[in-house]
């Protein structure tokens, strides 16, 4: 996740060679975090409070939500949508690697810029982001299906939820969601990379010592959790519009939105969306 790096051509990664390591760390990434990442989307798609000493909806908070979904659903409930999910992953994972090392290896080829500074990397991290998502958007509505719906299923696997989808609502539907997600994705990869570029540098080990794990976890999980945080309103725009048209799915788990009304949100925060990419813009300038 460092990108081109001129200084060390004998070790240096091809962009196919990149590829094949985000698809691994992305496959493993997801197979341990995919019970939150239910929790998650459950959590998203409640428009009820979500609070356990003034309950309004279903899930009330992390342990009663685990709880509730493992006894209403059994433990294998945390890993609905677990194929689309590993599908994700992996594309994801081989588009977004592959494209930044091969930006970044433009940059120090066709400019003046040093391919190793964090402004080039918040740029490069975006776009190798915007292309990934394009490419594995329809992948990640499947997997938001999945994980969203409740019992009894509506979608019994992967092919019908394809077959589904594209007779009831077209092809269109694959990509609900899509432009919140290229706005908060750019922000979101380019922070990502720009702040695991700046942590690296923190915790550079000393020349002497050995080239351990340890440091890039801790950048890689500072970085992400930093830009999460700071994108993370456009992940939930995203999710409820994935679920436009799936509200009878949802019901039993209390109030649903349509996509109309996730689009009159998206129109009222316009301004808020360009001050926001003003200031990632602005932040990495100075």
């Amino acid at each position: 996740m460092v990108g081109y790096d001129p200084g060390s051509q004998g070790a240096a990664l091809s962009s196919s060679e990149a590829a094949v390591a985000g698809s691994a760390a992305g496959m493993v990434t997801r197979a341990l975090v995919s019970p939150f990442d239910v929790l998650k989307i459950r959590f998203q798609l409640q428009i009820e409070r979500l609070s356990s000493r003034r309950p309004e909806g279903k899930y009330r908070g992390l342990f009663q939500a685990s709880r509730c979904i493992r006894s209403e659903e059994g433990l294998s409930a945390f890993w609905k949508g677990h194929i689309p999910a590993q599908l994700l992953s992996i594309c994801y994972g081989a588009v977004q690697f592959a494209s930044f090392e091969f930006l970044t290896e433009m940059v120090h080829k066709s400019t003046s810029y040093d391919s190793q500074t964090s402004g080039v990397h918040f740029v490069c991290g975006g776009l190798a982001a915007c292309s990934a998502t394009v490419f594995c958007q329809p992948l990640d509505t499947l997997r938001t299906r999945f994980a969203a719906q409740g019992e009894p299923k509506v979608y019994r696997n992967l092919r019908h939820a394809v077959s589904t989808m594209w007779r009831s609502e077209g092809t269109l539907t694959f990509y609900r969601g899509l432009s919140p997600m290229l706005v908060a994705v750019f922000p979101y990869a380019g922070l990502q990379f720009f702040f695991y570029n700046v942590f690296k540098k923190l915790l550079a080990p000393p020349p002497k010592a050995g080239n351990s794990g340890g440091p890039s976890l801790i950048c890689g999980s500072g970085a992400g959790m930093i830009s999460k945080t700071l994108t993370y309103p456009f992940d939930l725009f995203k999710k409820r519009l994935q679920v436009g048209g799936f509200e009878a799915a949802r019901a039993h788990f209390g109030q649903v939105s349509s996509s109309t009304a996730c689009f009159i949100v998206l129109e009222n925060r316009a301004e808020m969306i360009a001050q926001f990419c003003f200031f990632c813009y602005s932040f990495v300038s100075f």
